[in-house]
């Protein structure tokens, strides 16, 4: 059975029950209340009748007095108090009710009975009559009138129920498809999807905050999510074919060339084993930099913890003089020499590391002048107050910045905002020998410091050098993390 049948089906049966359970109270309530009021009018018109019986007893004889006061549907009778002597008068259409027992009854009584398959409302009063004895007046009336009414309210009640349960029905079958609209075009996109192979998005309704409309937000959603891992599955397959396609045509000449005449020639050995050497180590870095560039940012493990920008700057410093001799010059702003505290943040460690390495490394590939690593201080709103007045600079927000300065080749203003794109080289006539790198490593940057919240921009001048200015908060707001890790 499906869905909407079920809702439909759901909906109409929930709602005739409840027409009938509503129905169904109605009718007892009024039956009960009516069924009393009878009862209470009987009961009043007997006291009344046995009042006036009791008072005209002495002129008038008792069968006349039974006469004048029969009811129109039912019978009045006096009993004494030995059940003998009963006058009884009955109306023309009640004729049985004088086969009824007679019984004496010495309190006031007033029920509704069934004879003979009628029901009735019989009053009983006890009266002193003229003689002195006690008698009772029975007054028996029957409730045909009212039973009809009854019936009557039964028969409405059931036209209604009845009539009810068509806009029922049809509104069951209007929720039943409002319902299953979304799902339904939910499941026509997907269709549509694995028939055509693209990625299709569903129509959204105005905003809403109904579980239909959160639904469909969150099928857009994770078909966004589903789009960008399978452009980055395509970006990864055709960056990984493209680059190492490269290292690996040197390795296997080089090997080929070493297993043709390696043996005889020792300087043709080193040269191949150096030359594979270095490209086996640059296809590990570029594999390293594509699987993590085919990560999203919530995969990437992010741990927060103080870190000292100065620290760090100083043992990159020695690691790059150690293993490539290249002199860097590290300055410091005058307000973290005064306020060293301010040197701290929290952020990633690992990740601060990696983005620093890649800038100071491109610096040194594309210059063979010295390195400046400058660490400032970067308001985010001017300082307030009067000219000449101390500021305290302590209570403005503020970002460290780390400018990585360098006075090689520069970059054209025309493609500053290009370089952060994937293998994009400024000088295309460039060997890929002479500098190294894949044209990944400013794009993992940009993403790292957009991971830790922080941000990169490059300043430069052709011909006169580069300035890397990573500005960084005093506290990174690191994506939620999973199970990957980058390092």
């Amino acid at each position: 059975m499906k869905l909407r049948t079920k809702i439909h089906l759901y909906s109409s049966v929930l709602f005739a029950l409840l027409f009938l359970t509503t129905n169904l109270i109605v009718y007892i309530v009024f039956s009960t209340m009516t069924l009393q009021q009878q009862q209470s009018r009987v009961e009043s018109q007997t006291n009344k009748t046995a009042d006036n019986m009791r008072q005209s007893s002495v002129d008038t004889p008792a069968a006349d007095l039974l006469r004048a006061y029969v009811p129109i549907e039912g019978m009045i009778r006096m009993v004494r108090e030995t059940g003998s002597n009963t006058l009884l008068v009955t109306s023309a259409d009640q004729q049985q009710l004088a086969q009824r027992p007679v019984k004496y009854m010495e309190e006031r009584t007033a029920e509704i009975i069934t004879y003979e398959q009628q029901r009735y409302v019989f009053v009983s009063v006890p009266v002193i009559w003229n003689d002195g004895q006690v008698v009772d007046i029975q007054i028996t009336e029957s409730l045909r009138q009212t039973e009809e009414y009854l019936r009557a309210l039964r028969i409405v009640l059931l036209i209604v129920t009845g009539l009810a349960m068509i806009p029922v029905f049809l509104s069951g079958h209007v929720l039943g498809r409002i319902i299953i609209r979304p799902i339904a075009a939910i499941t026509a996109t997907m269709r549509d999807i694995r028939r055509s192979g693209q990625f299709q998005r569903l129509t959204m309704p105005p905003a809403s905050s109904d579980e239909l409309y959160e639904m469909s937000a969150t099928f857009n959603s994770m078909m966004d999510l589903l789009e960008s891992n399978y452009d980055k599955q395509k970006q990864f397959v055709s960056n990984a074919s493209h680059e190492l396609r490269t290292p690996l045509t040197i390795i296997e000449s080089y090997a080929s060339l070493l297993k043709r005449r390696g043996r005889d020639r020792p300087d043709l050995f080193e040269e191949s084993v150096e030359a594979i050497h270095s490209e086996a180590i640059r296809m590990k870095e570029m594999t390293e930099q594509l699987l993590m560039l085919a990560r999203h940012e919530e995969q990437w493990n992010l741990t927060l913890e103080p870190v000292n920008l100065l620290e760090q700057a100083q043992q990159l410093v020695r690691e790059f003089d150690t293993a490539y001799h290249r002199r860097i010059e590290m300055r410091l702003d005058p307000e973290l020499e005064k306020q060293p505290e301010l040197l701290v943040i929290q952020t990633d460690a690992g990740k601060l590391r990696q983005m620093m390495f890649i800038l100071l490394d491109n610096a040194r590939k594309y210059s063979s002048d010295d390195i400046i690593i400058e660490l400032t201080v970067e308001h985010l709103l001017p300082p307030s107050g009067s000219a000449g007045k101390t500021q305290n600079t302590a209570a403005i927000p503020s970002n460290r910045c780390i400018k990585i300065i360098d006075h090689g080749i520069g970059i054209p203003a025309a493609d500053l905002d290009k370089v952060f794109d994937r293998f994009y080289r400024v000088d295309e006539a460039r060997v890929r020998q002479d500098t190294g790198g894949s044209g990944l490593g400013l794009t993992l940057a940009r993403r790292i410091a957009e991971a830790l919240g922080a941000s990169i921009r490059l300043e430069s001048t052709a011909g006169q050098g580069t300035s890397a200015i990573l500005s960084l908060p005093e506290t990174s707001a690191p994506l939620p993390s999973f199970s990957a890790n980058s390092n």
